[in-house]
């Protein structure tokens, strides 16, 4: 029988398997720690659902997909069909901005995530991603986009598409379209395969799989690692579908987490010009229990920091930085949509260590987690009728 892990060893073949050992730290932790977050021997007490408080702060929202903080304290709520709304401190949503761009809503596309201008201060400038009308050769499709606009009292102003993927596909899966800014001003946009094209992710002349690096403009960084390519705008490649992009908080290294396909969820650190190996390399299977390829390992292809298998679905990623739950202080704090659970990641010396679930009795897809600037815990739950919720102590 296979022991009760975290991280299930996939079914590979020995010598791969050996070096996954070696090089993927496999957590065995019993399913009764893991699923109320019982503390170590000799250790403080671990918190628990018991210790938390979940208020939910906001309900009636269509799909809710990303969330981004105000320097106010208000957030900005993305809806997949195709909304943003404003939700006040104090509870109230604004309704749908006006002069939102309209988004392919199929599937899993939509109005996706969202973010604010490092100098947003000053500019009031914001960022989304989202499924766009496009077409190649002829053909219609969508593909994902990033406009930015300034944000005020009654909608958006100034839109102005300034990123489209050209992995323009008529299907509604892998957009990726996580946003996050690093200590540079740079902002990286999260790609999908787009399901079908999961070929194209270790091909640098496209943006299929890739997370790209662009200025506040729309433009390549000049030290992207493609720049005489057709895809200048690529950071790293060999991704299938990333949920979740981050910056650690003390390195400034940029830190991605994607779905896997049936096993294989990853969490990377992110490097210049790296790969992360999808399809050559996966610790997953397809959803028919086909084989996509008997490797796990590959010189020049970068292994997970973490990888999750049987797969969590997760989506949402941040570290933990507050005095409200201050035993978390550098921890990873994810969603998972398929066990409908918070999950944190406990990190020691820069490794995974336990893991933990929480909330799983609202029984909710958790599609965005973010730390708010008191210290408390926002999810967002992905459902017709999806809720803000406000997990404190």
């Amino acid at each position: 029988m296979k022991p009760s892990t975290i991280l299930a060893v996939p079914s590979k073949p020995v010598s791969a398997l050996a070096q996954s050992l070696a090089c993927v730290l496999a957590l065995t932790i019993s399913q009764s720690a893991l699923a109320h977050g019982d503390h170590k021997h000799g250790e403080a007490h671990e918190i628990t659902d018991s210790d938390i408080t979940v208020t939910t702060l906001a309900e009636g929202l269509v799909h809710p997909w990303g969330m981004a903080f105000l320097p106010n304290g208000d957030l900005l709520v993305t809806e997949r069909e195709g909304g943003i709304q404003r939700l006040s401190k104090d509870g109230k949503l604004s309704g749908r901005l006006g002069n939102v761009p309209k988004v392919v809503a199929q599937n899993q596309g939509g109005m996706l995530d969202i973010a604010i201008d490092p100098d947003f201060a000053s500019n009031n400038t914001i960022y989304f991603c989202y499924s766009k009308a496009s077409e190649v050769e002829g053909k219609p499709g969508s593909s994902s986009s990033v406009a930015k606009a300034t944000l005020t009292n009654s909608g958006l102003e100034n839109v102005d598409v300034i990123f489209s993927a050209d992995s323009i596909v008529d299907n509604g899966f892998h957009f990726g379209c996580r946003l996050a800014f690093d200590a540079k001003k740079h902002l990286y946009v999260t790609m999908g395969d787009r399901y079908k094209y999961m070929k194209e992710a270790q091909n640098t002349d496209n943006h299929f799989g890739k997370i790209v690096r662009i200025k506040r403009d729309g433009s390549a960084v000049e030290d992207n690692p493609f720049t005489d390519g057709k895809a200048p705008e690529i950071f790293s490649y060999g991704h299938r579908n990333v949920q979740g992009v981050t910056i650690h908080p003390e390195t400034g290294a940029v830190w991605a987490m994607e779905h896997g396909p049936k096993g294989g969820d990853e969490i990377n650190i992110l490097e210049r010009g790296a790969n992360y190996g999808w399809p050559v390399i996966t610790y997953g299977v397809d959803y028919s229990g086909d084989i996509i390829s008997d490797k796990t390992h590959m010189d020049g292809m970068k292994q997970p920091w973490l990888y999750w298998d049987p797969s969590i679905a997760p989506s949402g990623l941040t570290f933990y930085q507050g005095d409200m739950f201050k035993e978390w202080n550098g921890d990873i704090l994810v969603g998972s949509l398929k066990f409908t659970h918070l999950r944190r990641i406990k990190v020691e010396g820069g490794k995974p260590e336990e893991q933990f679930e929480y909330v799983r009795d609202n029984h909710a897809r958790i599609r965005d987690v973010e730390v708010g600037p008191e210290g408390a815990i926002y999810l967002l739950t992905d459902a017709p009728n999806g809720k803000v919720l406000k997990l404190t102590k």
